[in-house]
């Protein structure tokens, strides 16, 4: 039996109004009030440090961050930093993960398929998206070598509920992440879905295709909510 899970589209939120909203989802999953939910959004210029975050992967200084409008922000998630801004798509799922006999949640095999529902649906634009051992996310070959086109970061709380989710860049300004050593890693590059196509996107069908592998690789069933 597939479960059901809501889809919200929220537009354009501050990075602290989507992680409090999480916040309180999450404690709603994990009591069983609310269904699964999966958060479609995008946030302003934000460089997020998660659990593994180094200081000096922060390239440009407090004055910088500020002239350019970028806020800094440490999260709860995992993985070192990146960056959010417009033209990206961020996807949140709020979602009970299924425990093992052990009592745990699968978070590697979890990983696995959000990188499996954003290499799904770059392969609908004729983009070969795939993982490199070791790392995660979603990678693409370019003429530069591999470059990142989505960025993966979640938590697990202690009921088993998820929190943050992947960042696709699809429209995105790659400017910024000159701010950032992205992820913490120096040899490879990051690219967004307009640059390999050598045009805009169209955020709202990507979107939408976003949502439908995000069910069949899930086995969820999902309806959209207006909020």
């Amino acid at each position: 039996m597939t479960s059901v899970c809501e889809v919200h589209t929220l537009g354009h939120l501050p990075y602290h109004e989507a992680w409090d909203l999480q916040t309180r989802l999450a404690d709603q999953r994990g009591r069983d009030e609310i269904r699964d939910r999966l958060l479609l959004l995008e946030h302003p210029h934000t460089f997020t440090l998660g659990s593994s975050g180094h200081d000096e992967h922060l390239l440009w200084s407090p004055e910088e961050c500020t002239r350019r409008g970028v806020e800094v922000v440490r999260v709860d998630r995992g993985g070192d930093i990146t960056y959010h801004g417009p033209g990206q798509l961020v996807a949140y799922p709020i979602i009970r993960l299924p425990r093992s006999d052990s009592l745990r949640a699968d978070v590697i095999g979890y990983l696995r398929q959000l990188e499996t529902v954003v290499i799904h649906m770059l392969a609908d634009y004729g983009i070969t998206g795939r993982v490199i051992p070791g790392l995660t996310g979603v990678w693409v070959e370019t003429p530069r070598g591999d470059e990142k086109i989505c960025a993966i970061g979640v938590k697990i709380t202690t009921r088993a509920v998820t929190k943050h989710g992947f960042a696709l860049n699809l429209n995105t300004d790659l400017s910024y992440f000159s701010g950032i050593t992205p992820c913490g890693i120096r040899d490879k590059g990051v690219t967004s879905l307009a640059a390999l196509l050598g045009a805009p996107v169209d955020e709202a069908e990507a979107a939408r295709r976003i949502v439908a592998h995000f069910a069949q690789v899930l086995n969820c069933t999902v309806t959209a909510e207006t909020d």
